[in-house]
């Protein structure tokens, strides 16, 4: 059996059940651009769950466009710690800036400028258009791909950009003017809770089941379609969480390429031995006094995968300053001495503390940090 209908009949059911089953969800209890559009940046490729108390305390730190344009990168960087894709975060901070430069801070309402800005694609000027301003503009993602293409069982690829310009064109035709914001939301919604990604979807929950047609013919999970992935690179690490007096070592990653100018532990290529791991530590002109391994783990990025094995050595004495910062330090009272952080020719050595504090560890080296912090003295 096959329905026929209109993709315009999907607003109505959408709306209904969205008025009675939309999430209470803190971005959606004020429309501000500033802050859609931060939980859109935030929200993609990460879970609604985890996002809410990084957006709550981003906006307590950065409440609006102008202290964002103003932020340091390091601050922003550390605010972001644990949600990944740190280049999100850089473009948001650009796009502030622009939006200070060029629209004198406030949020430009045109489509066309909010694509515009460093960071924002199609979805999210659609996001934001929509339910800030109320425009008829659509935010195509996968969960409203999904539910589309189960709908109307398309055996189209999902990740073909041509389908999904195609698709956002035949649904600006039928937003409602008065509830684009909602509409926008709703499909949202939908692929989020009913029309789930893995698994068979809840379709006795879903407003729009009576013309499904994946529903009505059960190919559910045949749909969508998406060509395959490329397998991901796997790459062997070695972690060092380097001791010296209270203090722990840590380098800047480069400044382009992943986890670009973040903060990590000396890392080395390969796995290495107990032995060899002592070798690479004096390599680097230092005195290793103890040595041992704390565990493996493996870390997956978007096109790489980590497989990380750690050591922790304590080194014997001080970490040593590089020639070149001493006549600077010989000015400070020993107790700024103390409270600021090392730098020598390799690594900067900072505390336990300030490295939870202000510097931006990726969640792939957390693992090693908390086995520090949860039993082990620097």
């Amino acid at each position: 059996m096959t329905v026929k209908f209109n993709l315009s009949d999907i607003v109505i059911p959408l709306l209904d059940w969205y008025a009675s089953c939309a999430r209470v969800l803190p971005w959606r209890e004020n429309t501000d651009p500033y802050r859609v559009w931060l939980s859109e940046i935030m929200l993609q490729q990460t879970r609604v769950e985890a996002v809410k108390p990084y957006y709550e305390r981003f906006l307590a730190q950065m409440p609006d466009i102008r202290a964002l344009a103003d932020a340091e990168e390091e601050k922003l960087l550390k605010l972001w710690e644990g949600l990944g894709y740190y280049s999100r975060v850089r473009n948001l901070k650009k796009a502030a800036v622009v939006i200070c430069e060029k629209y004198g801070g406030r949020f430009p309402k045109q489509y066309k400028d909010i694509l515009s800005l460093p960071g924002i694609g199609a979805y999210t000027a659609g996001a934001i258009a929509s339910i800030s301003f109320g425009l008829p503009e659509p935010a195509v993602d996968g969960n409203v791909l999904r539910v589309l293409a189960r709908l109307r069982e398309d055996g189209a690829d999902i990740s073909d950009p041509k389908r999904k310009k195609q698709i956002t064109e035949e649904l600006r035709v039928i937003y409602p003017a008065d509830r684009s914001g909602d509409f926008t939301q709703s499909l949202m919604e939908l692929g989020a809770l009913v029309c789930l990604p893995n698994g068979l979807p809840l379709c006795a929950q879903c407003p729009l089941s009576g013309i499904c047609q994946a529903r009505i013919h059960g190919s559910q999970m045949q749909f969508p379609v998406k060509r395959g992935k490329k397998a991901r690179r796997k790459e062997v690490k070695t972690v060092f969480v380097l001791c010296s007096n209270q203090r722990i070592a840590v380098e800047k990653r480069p400044p382009k390429g992943l986890l670009a100018d973040l903060w990590q532990f000396p890392m080395a290529d390969g796995l290495l031995s107990e032995e060899d791991a002592v070798h690479w530590i004096c390599e680097r002109g230092y005195q290793v006094e103890a040595v041992e391994a704390i565990g493996h783990r493996k870390h997956i990025f978007t096109h790489v995968e980590w497989e990380m094995h750690g050591y922790l050595a304590k080194l014997a004495g001080p970490a040593q300053l590089s020639p070149g910062t001493l006549p600077e330090l010989t000015e400070l009272s020993l107790s700024a001495l103390e409270k600021q952080s090392l730098v020598d020719e390799r690594f900067t050595w900072v505390t336990a503390d300030e490295l939870q504090e202000a510097y931006s560890l990726p969640s792939a080296f957390q693992p090693f940090f908390r086995y520090l912090r949860k039993g082990r003295s620097v």
